[in-house]
């Protein structure tokens, strides 16, 4: 807990609502998570705004302070110099309350770690209005127990009773950020005040951020799209040609679709950046860690021989997570179940291969 009267006082204007952000000028940004998709936030953040990036690895941590870099995930690629690295939780939650400028803060952790972010912040909630501070996320997927969308981890586990959330997400590859390369992603929020405030933190003239009211279809286009990529690889795997990864990525758009409008998603989200963008980048190219996992299996490997290679891909976990959620909604996403069946099932993807080629015909 922090005890600093300062920053329960600089918080004060957040809790009672009595001033209002100016676009233009710095915000104090904090990164919750030093992976590869992290800290490249940290680095295109840290041109316009005043940047903190919390890992919990000491190690790691220790490493970036030194070299002013993330060897482990983005190797080459150096911080500005007044880019904060930290470990201390209590240090990080004192910069985004400092200066009086407007705190943001990214959670720049795996599905896996939500929970536990939720869980630590909450033990600053007398000290944090998570209603005034936006608190925005990064990772694609549902959790592995509950097959929960992420903002569905963040209302059980961030302790607050009203909170302003979102989303940024879309076709983008970490170190083609950090390089400082075109990209343009989308922040979707019940907020249209937090997709101002990120707005205006992070958009500049290589990275595009475009705002959009539809939390759950662009958490669904993010989380399907790595499954789909998995089975475009499978395909790519078998050498089975264009045509067939074309018609992969096509239906693969409609059964994100069908499971997203399912859940209470806008239909045109999923022809936006987040759907049709994201399925389009991760299915096609060689940066993706989902395809590169389905090829190494339409070349024989299994499942289990290319965990061992610690390959880390959302799209495995995330698989089981959308079939076990789909099923209990009577939703029929074929793709899904081939994918589910040949990661773990042991099913041969020759033969998975032929069970969606033998489904009846259908109107498009």
């Amino acid at each position: 807990m922090i005890n600093d009267q300062k920053y329960l006082r600089l918080d004060n204007k957040y809790k009672n609502n009595q001033e209002k952000y100016t676009y233009g000028k710095k915000t104090n940004v904090l990164i919750l998570g030093a992976g590869s998709w992290g800290t490249a936030l940290a680095i295109t953040s840290s041109n316009k705004n005043n940047t903190c990036i919390w890992s919990r690895n000491t190690e790691q941590t220790n490493n970036m302070i030194l070299h002013r870099e993330n060897k482990a995930y983005l190797p080459g690629i150096k911080f500005k110099p007044d880019l904060a690295i930290t470990n201390d939780i209590d240090h990080a939650i004192k910069f985004i309350l400092s200066n009086d400028a407007q705190p943001l803060i990214i959670i720049g952790v795996p599905v896996s770690g939500v929970s536990e972010i939720c869980s630590l912040l909450s033990k600053y909630s007398d000290c944090i209005s998570f209603e005034e501070i936006p608190v925005i996320w990064t990772c694609k997927g549902l959790e592995t127990n509950t097959s929960n969308l992420i903002h569905e981890i963040i209302q059980r586990d961030l302790v607050s009773s009203k909170f302003t959330h979102g989303i940024l997400s879309g076709p983008s590859f970490a170190s083609e950020v950090a390089l400082d390369l075109p990209t343009a992603l989308t922040v979707a929020s019940n907020s249209n005040n937090l997709c101002k405030i990120t707005i205006d933190a992070l958009h500049n003239n290589k990275l595009r951020i475009y705002s959009s009211e539809d939390v759950i279809g662009v958490e669904v286009g993010g989380a399907l799209k790595n499954i789909m990529s998995i089975a475009c690889g499978i395909s790519d795997g078998l050498d089975l040609g264009n045509n067939a990864r074309a018609a992969l990525i096509t239906r693969g758009l409609i059964e994100t679709k069908r499971f997203g409008l399912a859940l209470g998603a806008a239909n045109d989200t999923f022809y936006g950046l987040s759907g049709l963008g994201d399925l389009v980048l991760t299915s096609t190219s060689n940066l993706s860690r989902n395809r590169n996992i389905g090829i190494k299996i339409g070349n024989g490997l299994s499942i289990k021989e290319i965990l061992g290679l610690k390959i880390t891909a959302e799209g495995v976990r995330c698989a089981l997570s959308v079939r076990t959620r789909a099923r209990n909604m009577n939703i029929v996403l074929p793709i899904t179940e081939a994918v589910c069946s040949i990661l773990f099932e042991q099913t041969n993807p020759i033969d998975a291969v032929n069970m969606l080629l033998s489904r009846e015909a259908c109107h498009e």
